[in-house]
């Protein structure tokens, strides 16, 4: 099991205030490019699941295995509601990295009433830096 759910707030005050935390956007590349991503200078984009109802991309450790990284550093996972990066933090952890968090509630948060993201929680609902392509 990963290290913890956190919410946006805290995983962007704890990155901030960590030198050597990583933070990793799981989304896709078309997530990245329309619906943005977290304003952090330091943003990994490593893509968890190429596309919905695609399987996991197998690359994915790989990738984050060639950051280099020391396997205690805190890495915080996002996507886009917190599904895939809690996912992601659990294989991770599975592979020896000792302090994966998934960033709950994701990028754009759960769907409201009438099925839309981006209005309850999520990163960009607790006014956090995001930006857009």
């Amino acid at each position: 099991m990963y290290k913890g759910d956190v919410l946006p707030a805290e995983a962007f005050a704890a990155i901030r205030s960590n030198d050597s935390a990583v933070f990793i956007d799981c989304r896709t590349r078309a997530e990245w490019m329309y619906v943005g991503t977290p304003d952090y200078p330091e943003l990994v984009k490593i893509v968890w699941q190429p596309a919905r109802g695609e399987k996991v991309d197998p690359k994915f450790i790989a990738e984050v295995e060639a950051l280099n990284i020391d396997r205690k550093s805190d890495i915080y996972i996002i996507c886009r509601s917190g599904f895939r990066s809690a996912n992601a933090a659990h294989a991770l952890t599975a592979e020896g990295f000792e302090n994966c968090y998934n960033v709950a509630e994701g990028f754009e948060g759960d769907k409201d009433e009438n099925g839309h993201r981006g209005t309850i929680g999520g990163w960009k609902v607790a006014g956090l830096p995001w930006v857009q392509s």
